[in-house]
């Protein structure tokens, strides 16, 4: 592997890279690092490949990076591409419209999918003969410059590099750096898609009720994502049987499109619910072994920007690696690139969400003033290259 630094020298390096994990943070490095000439392995514990969750929207500042690396036609021909994001109030009164196709026009446009298809746009791409399923990380051992990782098979190996992409339960997180809980954000999260058509597959629309908010959006092929937030107390997990009767009654106050979107389910199974988390890290390195995506920073999803954030990381990581002299230089370069938009997201995801939780007659009154110059404002900082 000849990698070609940015002062035009030549140095042949072969270092050997492991990933850990399968997500979207993973699999997009796992591409990326290709596409630069190196050779990564990956593990994923699981032992096969699952998308979890529902639906996601890949926003513009991530789909740019994904056309670089020739992932963005699969989930362009498959997904939805959005134009409009709608504030409603619940009985499906317009409060604000954003123009995204105006916004975002310097960048490109976003698109709603499946998490299954977006998985399988990703498999396409990765080079599937270095990745091994059931297979997990169980030791880290650091050296002089290099990696010892014990694996959940007996077996064993030497690394220059450990990339910790195993999400916010990270074992990589607990072995290398320590074992940091996430925060909880005081809401719950019932996520589902449902087999309806929308009218307007174009839009995003976030209906706002009083301790609770529902988002719908199209994933293409006559699906349709709902995703609804509750304010909770506690994170505990709520049981599977009775839950698409909870999720209906929770909601039945709600415009018509939401309950039909609720009444095209007809399982307690096909509803994922979770509790709503971030994680905020002073560092996210040790050594050798470096996080990314949700395992470093993952984010309260009210920018909807976790996956875009994970897609971001990789990228930046394997454009370092390749420009730097060292590796080292590459990791110590990566942090001080990232942290300022991470931070900005993981910042204005807790405010939107304390916002969106507010007294419904003085939150509505604002964001038909001030809405669509706030989204905009928010966004603005991710319209720059990352």
């Amino acid at each position: 592997m000849t990698i070609i630094p940015r002062n035009g020298d030549c140095m042949a390096r072969k270092e050997r890279i492991l990933i850990v994990g399968g997500g979207i943070a993973g699999l997009t490095a796992a591409i990326a690092l290709h596409q630069r000439g190196f050779a990564p392995e990956l593990v994923e514990k699981a032992a096969s490949w699952r998308a979890i969750g529902a639906g996601i929207v890949i926003q513009p500042n991530a789909m740019r990076l994904l056309r670089e690396l020739d992932v963005a036609s699969d989930l362009e021909a498959t997904g939805a591409e959005i134009r409009r994001f709608q504030f409603l109030n619940k009985k499906g009164e317009l409060l604000s419209e954003i123009d995204l196709t105006e916004l975002w026009r310097s960048v490109g446009s976003g698109v709603a999918i499946g998490r299954g298809e977006l998985q399988k746009a990703l498999l396409r791409i990765v080079d599937r003969e270095r990745c091994r399923l059931d297979v997990a990380v169980t030791s880290l051992s650091q050296r002089e410059g290099s990696v010892l990782v014990g694996f959940s098979d007996g077996g064993a190996a030497g690394y220059d590099l450990v990339i910790g992409a195993d999400g916010i339960r990270s074992t990589v997180r607990a072995l290398a750096i320590g074992a940091t809980a996430p925060r909880y954000c005081g809401q719950a999260a019932w996520r589902a898609i449902a087999p309806i058509r929308r009218t307007n597959v174009d839009e995003i629309q976030f209906w706002l009720g009083d301790g609770g908010f529902f988002t719908t959006y199209s994933v293409g092929e006559g699906r349709t994502y709902g995703c609804a937030y509750v304010a909770e107390a506690s994170a505990g997990q709520a049981p599977v049987e009775g839950r698409l009767a909870r999720f209906r009654d929770r909601f039945a106050t709600f415009g018509e499109p939401v309950r039909a979107l609720l009444g095209k389910l007809a399982r307690d199974d096909e509803i994922h619910c979770s509790a709503v988390e971030s994680l905020e890290l002073p560092d996210w390195r040790r050594g050798r072994v470096l996080l990314i995506g949700d395992a470093a920073h993952a984010s309260s999803p009210m920018m909807g920007q976790g996956g875009c954030m994970a897609v971001e990381d990789a990228a930046v990581l394997a454009e370092l690696l390749e420009t730097s002299i060292t590796i080292d230089a590459a990791l110590d370069a990566f942090s001080p690139r990232r942290r300022p938009r991470v931070d900005w997201v993981q910042a204005q995801s807790d405010a939107l969400a304390r916002n969106a939780l507010a007294p419904a007659a003085v939150r509505d009154a604002i964001i038909k003033e001030h809405g669509a110059q706030a989204f905009r404002d928010r966004f603005a900082p991710l319209l720059r290259p990352p």
